[in-house]
């Protein structure tokens, strides 16, 4: 079974996605959608089960209406990135497959759907709580999973504690997506569909549950064997 990586390599962060896939099934393919062009990725995707979108840098805020001093908010884009991943979630949803999103995967799913993004956490939302890795470590805090989500099903538990990366996160979710976890300053943590009858499997958390320390939490590991486990599903069904 393949399963597609937007971005799995250039730096020990990226491969980290790929490591933790394998440690939920050793026996799943992954595959590097950075390393193709546009039409190759696309192309390449219809021959996955499920695609994951990772971390790095920020979305184009152009993207979801908002126009801002880059330096002042310290705001570093990647406009091919940008435009390869858009192109990926709309590919992915007209395939119906399950969608993983993490971190700036998280993001790129609300604003793919018509959400919008705090372009600056710390200079635009009144918090003592620190997001952001600070000397390259990651910040930690707890969150409160929504009650009825597939994240609680998944998790096993209604709160528990993250790693934290961030410096941008999601400010309105559209109508067709809900929350499915928050951190304690009300920082939405994880999102999914609002009504997923009839919908593919989709999850997105800020979090990075690919490098946490302790990858038996329930908010790391539990989340890769149920991707993997709702893309085992779809591969089955699509190899009939």
């Amino acid at each position: 079974m393949k399963i597609a990586i937007s971005k799995g390599s250039g730096s020990e962060k990226y491969e980290n996605y790929g490591k933790w896939i394998k440690k939920a099934d050793e026996e799943v393919e992954c595959v590097d959608m950075s390393k193709l062009d546009k039409e190759e990725a696309l192309k390449t995707l219809e021959e996955c089960a499920g695609i994951v979108f990772t971390g790095g840098e920020d979305i184009e805020p152009s993207r979801y209406g908002k126009t801002v001093d880059f330096t002042e908010k310290h705001v570093e884009t990647d406009p091919k990135r940008d435009e390869l991943e858009f192109a990926l979630v709309e590919k992915a949803e007209q395939l119906k497959m399950p969608i993983l999103g993490i971190c700036r995967g998280a993001q790129l799913l609300n604003v793919a759907f018509g959400g919008t993004l705090i372009v600056d956490v710390p200079s635009e939302y009144k918090t003592e709580q620190e997001h952001r890795a600070l000397e390259k470590k990651d910040e930690k805090h707890q969150v409160e999973v929504m009650s009825g989500s597939i994240l609680k099903k998944i998790a096993g538990t209604l709160e528990g504690e993250v790693n934290s990366a961030h410096h941008q996160a999601v400010d309105k979710l559209p109508q067709t997506l809900a929350a499915a976890a928050k951190a304690p300053d009300g920082i939405i943590e994880a999102f999914e569909w609002a009504d997923a009858m009839g919908k593919p499997f989709m999850l997105a958390v800020q979090w990075h549950p690919e490098r946490m320390e302790n990858q038996e939490s329930p908010m790391s590991l539990p989340i890769a064997r149920h991707f993997l486990f709702e893309a085992e599903s779809y591969d089955l069904l699509h190899k009939k």
